[in-house]
């Protein structure tokens, strides 16, 4: 254990990389602050630091660390929970969109029990699961969503068995976004999206207004019109620039149906959700240029399918690439909108909330990908998230480096335009200094995160001499968060709030998260979203008592707007209720993940209760890896792929064991590399191999089906016993 607080010198700065000077001037501020705080009170010493801004981005990230550690030195966690870093003061709380709703509606809602919105969130929470016909009703109010024909009520429960949210509603969701609203305020000449592209990063940030956006969507959906028929599915597989942004808005208010594709994915994955999702069409690039290098993305696209491509250039007005016949090149098709003689306008298609939007896709535990439709209640229920947890409000700059083939490419749209914010996107790697100067010159004030893209920003000290400081939110979500890299990250902005998001593309949203009403902690969620609530089941399937602290699986009430209530693939019943307990008369919904709930009520995501594993932020299953390293070379008899997430925290690592066939002899180190081309080439280029095992057998049931979560158990065992040695 290091020093304490109260025991840190002069000396113990100055090995943090401050000067000598430096090192005098802040102990005489830490000083100042001890003197009046508590020794029993280590959180009033840290609220204190960060009250006065003791602690600057422009310190030594080691300074940060060792205040945060000795802080916390004699902390307890398993009898106080995790320490909280971070504390919303009651003014602060008033101006959030949770506190304007609650210090509106929370006096007449609660009664004489409603305090303020830190005091009285928890009892605001239950209201909005208990009652969310009233929450819905106040919260669609806040959100730029028009309907063509208002639903008949929030929720129609007279047919248990089939509860409908928003009944006889007809809306248009993507029209929702392009139209100017009164609240949340957004006119015309509002910005709707910045971007910059890779490579020029001390040229302007370029801007979208609301208008023009609009302008170019009516364009395009105008086109689709010209090219396919009503109904279609039409996938998109390219990187998130404001091209692919105008596509999916356009795709959606034309009546057609987005088909969701990672572009990182190999051609038999694409091949595999174009066929699924009976794609009539897909969107994508010539190339995708990243990290000042350039990467093939039509030949994939075309080893992967017959339909139809329209081909944007990465860069400039001219393809590089020969296209087949019944191919479009981007000019080629945006001159087909041209045979109609209104093209600067657009008449939506309107329909009905259950109307599908966007095909999906979330691994499967047999191999192949769920295939996923949302609705329009599925970008209502993401926007109403982000609004509330992430509190994304009118005027801020929302940038979250993703895709739209990841849940998170939708929300993010989604969440920014019908809240009246501005998008903002980077047309490259996020793994550098570019990515971080467009964050400061773009005034990003909401920044999206996975774990593995900030430890990578940390441990390459790429964006060292930027300003971060008009960040007043994070979010983080996709793996496990490491407690080092969130300290690092949070730094850079005087410790703003990282809000931790854990959910599911099948639920449009996020389940378990963080609030700006609530204390925060690294690495740990602090509420379940509005209008959810769940409980944690023991291995009997009996659920703990709601303040117990425990570990067991989550089971969702599944009373939830915007999940899933269908599957494309596969039978929606048997994957998310068949087996799950009955609870206050409730079949509970199957999520998969193992939660630890802590003394505090603080929970933390400890893994996945079936196959399903997470590398780098995507899912994917066993199947998947073990059915391309099990035929990639003769001497494998089979393969076993589990995830583990490092003794420190931080990323799931892939872990291959391998059984060989009698005579074969190999090392692990040869078959690391083997594996990692391989699964790289056939499945994803961002999967990576942390290492391999040999052993003789694996353990099975009597049924013959491999036991993962015992050679899990087996290898976290085996790490744990590394480390101490």
């Amino acid at each position: 254990m290091g020093k304490s607080i109260w025991e840190l010198g002069v000396e113990d700065l100055v090995k943090t990389g401050l000067n000598i000077h430096e090192a005098v001037e802040f102990n005489r501020i830490l000083q100042n602050v001890l003197s009046t705080a508590q020794r029993s009170k280590p959180t009033e010493v840290w609220r204190e630091l960060m009250a006065r801004r003791a602690l600057k981005p422009t310190h030594p990230f080691e300074l940060h660390r060792l205040l945060y550690y000795s802080v916390y030195a004699n902390w307890n966690i398993s009898s106080n929970g995790p320490p909280p870093y971070w504390f919303p003061s009651i003014d602060q709380s008033k101006l959030t969109n949770l506190g304007k709703i609650m210090e509106l509606h929370g006096p007449k809602l609660l009664g004489a029990s409603y305090k303020d919105p830190i005091s009285s969130f928890s009892l605001f929470q239950k209201l909005s699961y208990q009652s969310p016909e009233i929450y819905w009703s106040i919260v669609l109010q806040e959100l730029s969503v028009t309907f063509q024909k208002a639903p008949r009520c929030i929720l129609d429960r007279t047919a248990k068995s089939n509860v409908r949210w928003l009944p006889d509603s007809i809306l248009n969701i993507a029209e929702c976004c392009l139209l100017p609203s009164s609240r949340p305020l957004k006119d015309d000449n509002s910005l709707a999206i910045v971007w910059r592209d890779e490579g020029c990063d001390n040229s302007n940030v370029n801007s979208m207004t609301l208008k023009q956006l609009r302008e170019k969507v009516t364009l395009v959906a105008n086109a689709l019109d010209a090219t396919f028929s009503k109904g279609d599915a039409i996938a998109i597989d390219m990187p998130l620039t404001v091209d692919a942004v105008v596509i999916y808005l356009a795709i959606v208010l034309a009546g057609l149906v987005v088909v969701s594709i990672a572009d990182s994915f190999a051609a038999n994955e694409v091949a595999v959700r174009l066929r699924i999702s009976k794609a009539k069409g897909i969107f994508t690039q010539d190339f995708i240029l990243r990290g000042g290098k350039k990467y093939p993305l039509y030949s994939r696209i075309i080893e992967g399918g017959s339909c139809k491509a329209i081909v944007i250039p990465a860069t400039g007005n001219r393809l590089d690439v020969d296209l087949r016949k019944q191919d479009l090149s981007w000019k080629e098709f945006l001159s087909t909108a041209k045979e109609f003689p209104r093209s600067n306008r657009y008449s939506p298609v309107y329909h009905s909330r259950d109307g599908v939007t966007n095909i999906l896709f979330s691994s499967g535990t047999t191999g192949e990908p769920k295939a996923i439709p949302w609705t329009q209640l599925s970008p209502i229920r993401c926007a109403a998230d982000s609004w509330a947890h992430m509190d994304v409000q009118a005027g801020d700059v929302l940038c979250w480096p993703t895709n739209l083939g990841w849940v998170m490419g939708p929300i993010s749209v989604y969440s920014s335009l019908l809240a009246g914010a501005t998008l903002a996107l980077y047309h490259g790697s996020p793994l550098g200094h570019g990515f971080g100067k467009f964050v400061q010159d773009a005034g990003v004030t909401l920044l999206g995160t996975v774990p593995s893209l900030v430890k990578t920003w940390k441990d390459t000290r790429c964006m060292e001499g930027l300003n971060w400081t008009k960040i007043r939110h994070f979010a983080s979500t996709g793996e496990t968060s490491n407690i080092d890299d969130d300290l690092w990250l949070s730094s850079k902005s005087y410790y703003k709030p990282i809000f931790e998001f854990c959910g599911g593309t099948e639920l449009g949203s996020s389940y378990i998260t963080g609030t700006p009403v609530q204390p925060q902690a690294f690495g740990a969620f602090s509420t379940a979203s509005m209008t959810t609530e769940f409980v944690i089941l023991d291995e009997h399937g009996i659920p703990y008592p709601e303040d117990q602290p425990c570990i067991g699986e989550i089971g969702l009430f599944p009373l939830y707007l915007g999940a899933s209530n269908e599957l494309l693939n596969a039978d929606h019943d048997e994957v998310y209720f068949k087996g799950m307990p009955i609870y206050n008369g409730m079949q509970l919904r199957r999520h998969g993940d193992i939660i630890k709930r802590t003394v505090g009520g603080y929970l933390i995501v400890q893994g996945r209760a079936d196959d399903t594993m997470n590398l780098g932020g995507i899912k994917t299953s066993s199947v998947e890896i073990e059915r391309i390293c099990d035929h990639f070379d003769e001497s494998i008899l089979e393969t076993a792929a589990v995830s583990l997430s490092p003794i420190e925290g931080g990323p799931e690592q892939l872990v291959i064991l391998v059984v060989l066939k009698k005579q074969y002899v190999k090392s692990p180190q040869e078959l690391k590399d083997k594996f990692s081309k391989a699964i790289q080439k056939n499945l994803n280029p961002l999967f990576k191999v942390g290492f391999v095992k040999i052993v003789p057998s694996f353990p099975r049931t009597a049924s013959n089906k491999l036991l993962r979560r015992v050679l899990r158990k087996q290898m976290k065992d085996e790490l744990a016993l590394r480390s101490q040695l």
